[in-house]
């Protein structure tokens, strides 16, 4: 017998709480006036996480993470981002965004 599944319970079973969907990728070229990792998500999303446009942020994805801008857009939905120019992701996969930690000094021991 095969059962149907929502597509809210889907999403469940594929992301973490606090995750986000890359709803649109934007690749640059060389020459392109603005070029560079970005991130745009909108102003709730951000506030969740602490942090406002302007920053640098660690988005992490399947394969890797990197730094990127931030930008605020309360056209993308809740949920959702907007990314350019950052290595390892594609479109519909889902991604985490969290403020670097600059505060903290790094242990420098190997005792």
């Amino acid at each position: 017998m095969l059962r149907t599944m929502a597509p809210a319970s889907i999403r469940g079973l594929r992301t973490r709480e606090g995750d986000l969907r890359v709803a649109r990728y934007i690749a640059t070229r060389r020459g392109d006036p603005e070029r560079g990792p970005k991130i745009w998500m909108n102003a709730p999303d951000a506030l969740l996480r602490l942090v406002e446009g302007g920053e640098l942020v660690w988005v992490f994805g399947p394969r890797r993470h990197e730094l990127a801008e931030l930008s605020i857009d309360d056209t993308i939905a809740e949920g959702d981002v907007f990314i350019r120019d950052v290595a390892g992701l594609s479109i519909s996969e889902y991604v985490r965004v969290a403020k670097p930690d600059l505060d903290t000094r790094p242990n420098r021991s190997r005792a």
